[in-house]
């Protein structure tokens, strides 16, 4: 592996040295030590030397870092294949379209940005002519992250590619009536330009770790060999300050991803004003990222500054570079000449030396605009030793002016991140400046034109015909036709049918018992992705690791511990499960990445990411968001869920609350399933959807999320009769009634319908044996296994009613006929079972488990909370109480039996 925080030559070559021949000898001294008393006396001598130049205060760059200069120098660039000249027009027509697009779209109020792409648009247009794969490559092509407020450049290239009309690029971030362009990359909203979403900011790099690592794991599993594939993720530089930005610099550095490049466009602004006002943004990047591991390659002076270079013989430009906070450099972008020679040049003798032969241009063609990150020979220089590199990640550091080309008005104001646009006349200013053919006679009624060279130009002949090189249109998402995955044998799911006899099965056990018999499905078994963050063992997973394997690049290259025991803990190269470690966000990143395998690289996978249900939606319900919108498919699985069921953990690990969270997720499928054969119907139903043949109308494009508890239950027998499947996948199904259950009720008694999701139902078949036993109630039990989903469908009904159609929720029709009040109860808030009231003809209460988790058993926990079936009975008489059907004093007897 190449040593990422090592000097290169090319480095060295960019600074002056004034007694080559002293260097020299100093080099000479360090081979000798090394050869004659080895490398460690060697090492030992430099870190001496450096602690005395430290001590002795003399400035030198931290081990870490570089020096404020380029990594390549000018006279070790690779010369562009194609036309330059050809590529600067066709920036040129994406900078003007990308400006015109959010200047015309400002008169409605709808926003966007225009200062971040006009930052950025070397580091795109250079990787769309001359690096970017599209999907008719080897493998799978590249995969793009966009950094989302650059999107108004990309729409103007696909517009200037033909892909898009002008009628498009007018109704940007107007969606509603058709045809519009979405805010930033939402794959939801665009799903034939859009792979990955990118905003909020933070998950594209974190999402972009993980998918070069999923490429790696497709491809050692013998799935799909997408070897080829290189993962491009555009950054901004305030974005880095999110800690999901950072959050896997390590694994990708540990794993050797040499399949991935970040790129940072660092204009030194973020939304509000500079990113490291009194510090140097690049700096600390560039450390933090050898720290981690990680090759980096600086891009930060235009070639301009070549000039500069080569006067500073004495090193007091390279000095002065370091010296210089963010914020000074960005008010040199904007000052004269005359404030720069004082400033930046007087400050160092030498330095007002060098700049006495400067001419103010050429001091304001540095200062203002000569960046790296502007210039495609310089960017080209990087990406293609990033491509290159091998044996780990490459960063690439480019400093850009933000705001660049549209004017003094914008070019590095703290506000330019708000302003939405340019007036008419900045844009000919502009376009002056870029040399665009567009006559003044254009701008009808003060309204800025979209410029387009022809479709026959040679311009667009050019972008095509450097697209088709390399392998088709990006960005571009593409859905293979590939046949729907056959169905696991019946078997699988049936043998749930019959119960646990006698045997006491948590959810948690029966899921993962489920998991085991389909990963060994001739058919589809390859295809399960297990995921889970280094709590296998809790969730009783360990018995897969031998296996399956977990999944590791370098397989195994050491005896585990536990290596004479028959569930021993196996790394493979091919391994198939992923073991995260403690990262949900890692995990979720994964799941991402596998669950959308099927559009990315024409592989359906099926994960499933079974976690700590406290720790799932409350921690990374943003990265479920991110999910939906990137159409990913797969099971989401909620362990130890419920708030009283994880007896002594307490406050922070007491879920009341996840099936909330997951409601307002318009893409989850979320189910409180109460028995093992429900999860089995329920995954059975999810594959077919999401896999299979979805039927008319259902969209493949959703995930399911299943809470599964930790409590061993009986495990009763699936019932028999028509419609059980459907109730169950729909979200609701009557389980029992008090007849069926033996307990035998007057012809008179009153009645009552229990409804219960997940554990909790089996306090209500207590409550029904108490309530009939004790009371002379007769109470019938449902299984609501999605409270969610029932809310879903009635809102669809409700929806078709104002367009005229007659329509019945399924909860109305379910509980049609039911006699008597309905009460509700789950191990969640309140919140979750009243979900379905308002659709619901019957009298309805509910109880639910509001507050902070305790420690405590779970018999205790249920009956602080009041949920237990004491509670249940007693809620249960008080509302026939309300309806006349028992006597008043039932309920306050009852509260005095039970001790409530």
């Amino acid at each position: 592996m190449t040593d990422p925080n090592a000097i290169q030559p090319s480095e060295l070559d960019q600074l002056p040295d004034r007694d080559p021949e002293e260097t020299a000898e100093w080099q000479a001294s360090l081979d000798a030590v090394a050869k004659a008393a080895g490398p460690h006396r060697a090492a030992y001598l430099m870190r001496r030397t450096l602690e005395r130049a430290e001590g002795a205060g003399i400035a030198l760059p931290k081990l870490l870092e570089t020096d404020y200069v380029n990594t390549i120098p000018t006279a070790a660039e690779p010369s562009v294949p194609g036309d330059e000249e050809m590529e600067a027009r066709i920036t040129a027509w994406n900078r003007w379209n990308a400006a015109a697009m959010v200047t015309r779209g400002s008169k409605y109020g709808v926003g966007g940005h225009i200062a971040t792409f006009a930052s950025a648009a070397w580091l795109y247009e250079t990787g769309f002519n001359h690096f970017f794969k599209g999907k008719e490559a080897d493998g799978s092509g590249d995969q793009l992250y966009i950094q989302g407020h650059a999107s108004p450049g990309i729409y103007a290239r696909a517009f200037l590619d033909g892909r898009l009309s002008e009628h498009h690029l007018d109704n940007f971030r107007r969606e509603s009536g058709g045809n519009g362009l979405p805010s930033y990359p939402h794959p939801r909203r665009l799903p034939w330009l859009w792979e990955f979403p990118t905003v909020s900011m933070g998950l594209g790099p974190l999402s972009a770790i993980y998918q070069a690592r999923f490429n790696r794991y497709l491809t050692n599993r013998g799935i799909k060999d997408v070897s080829a594939s290189h993962v491009w993720a555009f950054l901004g530089d305030g974005e880095m300050d999110e800690p999901e930005s950072t959050a896997a610099l390590a694994l990708a550095a540990r794993e050797e991803l040499d399949n991935l490049t970040f790129v940072i466009n660092c204009n030194l602004q973020r939304l509000d004003g500079p990113v490291r006002a009194n510090f140097k943004i690049v700096q600390e990047l560039e450390a933090q990222f050898r720290g981690a591991g990680w090759n980096v390659v600086k891009t930060l002076w235009g070639s301009a500054w070549d000039e500069l270079f080569q006067l500073d013989t004495t090193g007091a430009l390279v000095r002065r570079l370091r010296q210089v906070p963010d914020a000074q450099v960005q008010t040199y972008q904007t000052r004269d000449a005359a404030y720069i020679r004082q400033d930046f040049f007087g400050a160092d003798p030498a330095l007002a030396e060098m700049a006495k032969l400067l001419s103010d241009d050429k001091i304001l063609d540095c200062f203002h605009f000569s960046r790296g990150g502007h210039e495609p020979r310089k960017v080209y220089a990087a990406y293609k030793a990033a491509v290159e590199h091998k044996g780990a990640p490459t960063v690439i550091l480019a400093q850009t002016v933000k705001g660049h080309t549209l004017g003094e008005g914008f070019a590095s104001k703290n506000a330019n991140h708000q302003m939405k646009k340019l007036s008419v006349d900045e844009f000919k200013a502009m376009r002056d400046l870029l040399g665009l053919p567009i006559a003044d006679s254009a701008f009808v009624d003060g309204v800025v034109p979209y410029a387009h060279p022809g479709a026959d130009s040679p311009e667009v002949r050019y972008l095509q015909e450097r697209r088709a090189a390399l392998g088709g249109p990006a960005p571009a998402r593409r859905v293979h036709p590939v046949a729907p995955l056959p169905a696991p044998a019946e078997k699988a799911f049936a043998s749930f049918d019959k119960g646990s006899g006698a045997q006491n099965v948590a959810t948690t056990m029966a899921f993962v018992r489920l998991v085991k018999d389909l990963v060994r499905d001739k058919e589809t078994g390859k295809r399960w992705v297990p995921i889970v963050p280094d709590e296998a063992r809790t969730f009783g997973m360990e018995s897969l690791f031998p296996s399956l394997g977990i999944y590791s690049p370098k397989g195994q290259t050491y005896e585990p511990v536990d290596r004479d025991q028959l569930m021993y803990y196996k790394e493979a190269k091919n391994g198939q499960i992923l073991n995260e470690g403690i990262t949900e966000a890692g995990s979720m990143a994964d799941f991402i990445a596998a669950s959308t395998s099927y559009a990315t690289h024409g592989e359906a996978m099926i994960p499933f990411y079974i976690f700590y249900s406290m720790f799932g939606w409350q921690r990374t319900a943003d990265q479920m968001w991110q999910l939906g919108d990137q159409l990913g498919r797969g099971f989401l699985v909620g362990a130890t869920a419920g708030r009283t069921t994880l007896t002594g953990e307490g406050l922070q690990h007491a879920d009341g609350h996840s099936p909330v969270i997951a409601a307002t997720n318009p893409a989850a499928l979320t189910y409180d399933p109460a028995f093992a054969y429900e999860i089995a119907t329920i995954v059975k139903d999810g594959l077919r959807r999401m896999y299979g043949e979805a039927a008319p109308g259902e969209d493949p494009n959703v995930f399911y999320y299943l809470t599964v508890y930790n409590e061993p239950m009986p495990q009763p027998a699936k019932p028999s009769g028509l419609g059980i499947d459907e109730g169950i996948v729909k979200g609701l199904y009557r389980f029992n009634t008090a007849e069926s259950a033996g307990l035998s009720p007057a012809a008179n008694a009153p009645r009552i319908q229990l409804l219960g999701s997940g554990t909790a139902i089996h306090w209500a078949l207590k409550a029904q044996q108490l309530l009939a036993e004790e009371w002379g109630v007769a109470a019938d039990v449902w299984s609501a296994t999605s409270w969610s989903e029932l809310r879903r469908d009635a809102l669809e009904a409700d929806e078709a009613l104002l367009r005229g159609e007659e329509r019945v929720p399924y909860v109305r029709q379910a509980l049609q006929g039911a006699e008597g009040p309905v009460l509700a109860v789950s191990d969640y808030m309140r919140q979750v079972p009243d979900q379905i009231a308002q659709w619901v003809e019957q009298d309805y209460s509910s109880l639910g488990a509001d507050g902070f988790g305790l420690s405590d058993t779970r018999e205790a926990a249920r009956r602080h909370f009041g949920v237990d079936a004491e509670s249940i009975v007693v809620a249960a008489l008080a509302q026939l109480a309300k309806r006349g059907e028992v006597k008043a004093t039932a309920v306050k007897e009852a509260r005095e039996r039970y001790g409530l």
